[in-house]
């Protein structure tokens, strides 16, 4: 490894590296309310697909990453309220060549998480090339490369299961649109290490007449029963199903135990049951919020003749429904309120956790400068055949974490090329951005906007205004039905709008994110910089 290769790995793995969490409870968002109760969401973030266990005293949280890496995340609690972003499982994802560019919608689905003698192991699918694990005896640090345990097309949403006896199991459900099949579950024989799969598998569940696009299965054996605990009906409609066998294999008996029922809480399933050290047992799902993502949310659980019963039973039926407020989960102390992170300062030799790249980054897109006290980033020249920012990989992002929010930029923008521009974006299918570009030797400012942005529409751009300075304040105001607005300033007092009222807009398999790009559109040997003093969120 040369010396210029071995600088570039050391500046990815010290830009990512997770350092101690850094700030206090976000300020547009908050579950814990202080006297003993909670209210959902307890994330109101794109966590999707969340599964949880507890080892001790503590709670982890991982979900699916799709294509944003960082991947993998691994958030922390001790109350199943609070929570916080304390690693990612790589920094970048493999095969490291497909991954290099944006694969929207492909990469990490539906990641289960589990202890086993000592080790934590996370089983996840990638639709496009098979089943994956990777294991760490510490949850906040390093994670073994992902293995491929099973390579095929299709196979999504693994679950692993040590049986008492002493062998593995693996069940799993399938992608119709990579395997052609779809609906149904499968369990796998697996060799105990956990690394790899004995047979072709058994089906051991078939939705398609009750239960369609029955997926994201977990496994679990309880006392004497095996129970597997399966989402089905789609992403936004769906209800929650539990299976149960004194049979590896089956038959199993089927309840669906969580609805929507008479509340406004769509689709509420696909997670985790988890207990608590004093015998309690919660459920932690998703609900699909369009431009918001999959927002967490935690509901009470009681078993009842052999189920879980989730959420309220006002009707005593055994199926229950969400709630939006309940006492919290009773683990024998109280725990500060805590958020996944949002704001950050860049102050410090690290950025913060919340921070992704919608591809395998290279060092030279950005440093932290913690000299100065800011992030830097550097332009990145556009490809051949450009149309718009949905096939770049060096977009920064971070998740929306409220359903109305505030976030500001400090910056100041120093361009060395002709066509140079640092942008505030909020992306989605469609998304919009705040745009400082360089022409003629001067700054302007405008809006650009690209509806299906997915299909290579190109931008349509507000009439720019002239700069007259280069320090800046970029700011994006999110309101209800993520409705979006652009600003800007140059004393950090007096902002001014720019453009048009936006509507944010989910992307594919995930919500609309918010961050930066740099882009230049030619061949130049000194990039310009765009240096981020903070990135707040406020009300």
């Amino acid at each position: 490894m040369n010396i210029f290769t071995k600088s570039l790995l050391i500046s990815i793995v010290l830009l990512y590296a997770i350092g101690p969490v850094r700030g206090q409870a976000s300020k547009v968002w908050v579950a814990d309310n202080g006297d003993g109760t909670y209210k959902n969401p307890i994330i109101h973030a794109d966590y999707s697909d969340p599964d949880v266990i507890r080892v001790g005293d503590d709670f982890w949280m991982t979900a699916s990453s799709f294509n944003a890496v960082p991947g993998l995340p691994i958030l922390h609690s001790k109350d199943l309220v609070n929570w916080t972003i304390v690693n990612h499982v790589f920094r970048d994802q493999n095969p490291r060549e497909v991954f290099n560019k944006p694969q929207h919608g492909g990469g990490v689905w539906a990641p289960s998480i589990r202890f086993h003698k000592g080790e934590y192991y996370i089983y996840y699918g990638d639709p496009d090339f098979g089943i994956y694990m990777t294991k760490s005896r510490d949850p906040r640090g390093d994670w073994s490369k992902p293995l491929l345990v099973k390579e095929a097309k299709g196979w999504i949403d693994p679950s692993p299961l040590w049986d008492t006896d002493g062998n593995a199991y693996l069940v799993h459900a399938f992608a119709g649109s990579r395997s052609g099949i779809k609906s149904v579950l499968v369990i796998n024989k697996m060799s105990p290490d956990g690394t790899r799969l004995l047979d072709d598998g058994v089906m051991v569940f078939d939705g398609h007449e009750k239960h369609p696009t029955v997926e994201g299965p977990k496994f679990h054996k309880i006392g004497d029963y095996y129970y597997i605990s399966t989402p089905a009906g789609g992403v936004a409609t769906g209800w929650q199903l539990v299976l149960r066998s004194k049979n590896l294999y089956g038959p199993y008996e089927e309840k669906i135990v969580l609805a929507q029922g008479k509340t406004a809480i769509n689709g509420p399933h696909q997670g985790a049951l988890v207990d608590t050290q004093s015998g309690e047992w919660w459920f932690v799902h998703f609900q699909d919020r369009g431009a918001y993502g999959r927002i967490v949310h935690l509901q009470p659980a009681v078993w009842k003749n052999g189920f879980p019963v989730i959420g309220a039973d006002p009707d005593g039926d055994g199926t229950g429904e969400p709630v939006l407020r309940h006492r919290k989960p009773n683990t024998g102390r109280t725990h500060p309120a805590a958020t996944p992170q949002d704001s950050d300062e860049f102050s410090g030799s690290t950025i913060g956790p919340q921070w992704q790249w919608h591809a395998n980054p290279e060092a030279t897109w950005a440093f932290p400068f913690p000299t100065r006290g800011v992030l830097r980033m550097n332009s990145v020249r556009l490809p051949e055949g450009y149309k718009n920012l949905w096939d770049l990989p060096n977009l920064l992002m971070q998740k929306f974490p409220a359903e109305e929010f505030t976030a500001t930029a400090k910056v100041k923008v120093e361009p060395r090329f002709p066509g140079e521009r640092f942008a505030l974006v909020v992306m989605g299918l469609d998304y919009s951005l705040l745009g400082v570009e360089f022409r003629g030797g001067k700054l302007f400012i405008s809006q650009s906007t690209a509806k299906d942005a997915d299909k290579g529409t190109a931008e349509l751009r507000s009439e720019p205004v002239e700069l007259s300075s280069r320090d800046l304040y970029l700011r994006v105001n999110v309101a209800k039905d993520a409705m979006c607005r652009f600003s800007y300033s140059v004393d950090g007092t007096r902002f001014t709008d720019v453009g048009q009222s936006f509507k944010a807009r989910e992307g594919k398999w995930i919500g609309s994110k918010v961050g930066f790009v740099f882009t230049r559109p030619g061949v130049f040997n000194d990039a310009g910089t765009a240096d981020i003093d903070w990135f707040r969120f406020e009300k």
